[in-house]
């Protein structure tokens, strides 16, 4: 099969749509079109259902989509294996992290990097914890620097490089401000601001109530760190913060029932060839 041919196919099925696929590829729509016709010819088979502007795949499509995957995946490190036998540190180096870690951990790190490899292009995602993990697990980030999952897939390596403690903060003129400790029943009975339920943070939080029977009254929920702490600063209600982005505004409430901390790091796909890149910024980091 000609790869160009998978690219566009796996490109198109992940955007839906043939013309955000031409743009992701940086090439024509026609040129698209051109290259799943082929693939479609030489598999003598539809992969694709086109009713208007809906593009969706057919159970042909739904069943080449993982095959074609892992072929690209496993090409992808074959070219990296290949490339580390130079011992040069070069080409681009594709990883995802949070917009939390990007700002608070990773700057310093960064600028050590590129001076040290300029010879490196940084291919850097911003995106949930989440999303950077099944990215890796599927091929499509070499590295993901984010917040670890509490159990991760065993196809997934994880190292802890930032150990990172919670609070429970809220604003000084907040009801429960002048206690000097509170319990999960007290907080239960206010209205939390926290990350969406599939985030590492909000199952963390959520797993320490539901031990003691109790249920969180959450009001908002956004997954940018600085936008809750902007939340919790005003009285809107109270949060799990890093003790990192503690200030004025916040106070941080005592809370003996519980220890909270989450672990910030590195994760890559255990059975993958990481790139010296790759590997020259995991060495940095630890």
């Amino acid at each position: 099969m000609d790869i160009v041919a998978l690219k566009a196919f796996i490109t198109v099925a992940k955007a839906g749509s043939f013309s955000l696929a031409a743009e992701r590829l940086f090439v024509t729509q026609p040129a698209v079109s051109k290259r799943i016709a082929s693939l479609e010819g030489e598999l003598d088979t539809r992969l694709f259902d086109r009713i208007g502007r809906t593009v969706t795949l057919t159970e042909s499509g739904r069943a080449l989509l993982p095959r074609a995957q892992r072929i690209l995946v496993e090409l992808e490190d074959s070219a990296r294996a290949i490339a580390n036998l130079s011992g040069k540190i070069h080409g681009t180096l594709r990883f995802g992290t949070s917009h939390h870690i990007g700002l608070h951990r990773l700057p310093p790190a960064l600028q050590h990097f590129t001076r040290r490899n300029p010879q490196v292009r940084l291919d850097i995602r911003f995106m949930d914890s989440e999303a950077a993990c099944h990215a890796v697990e599927q091929g499509e980030l070499e590295l993901g620097i984010v917040t670890l999952p509490p159990r991760p897939s065993v196809s997934l390596t994880t190292r802890t490089i930032w150990p990172d403690p919670l609070g429970i903060v809220v604003s000084p003129d907040h009801p429960l401000a002048a206690r000097r400790s509170v319990r999960l029943s007290d907080l239960a009975q206010h209205p939390a601001i926290l990350p969406a339920p599939t985030t590492y943070t909000r199952q963390i939080a959520e797993q320490a109530f539901r031990q003691l029977g109790l249920t969180l009254d959450v009001a908002l929920s956004t997954n940018y760190l600085e936008t809750i702490k902007m939340l919790v600063s005003v009285g809107i209600g109270w949060s799990l913060l890093p003790l990192t982005m503690l200030d004025a505004q916040l106070r941080k409430l005592a809370a003996p029932e519980i220890v909270l901390q989450r672990s910030l790091g590195i994760v890559y796909h255990r059975e993958r060839t990481l790139s010296n890149a790759a590997g020259a910024l995991i060495a940095l980091l630890k």
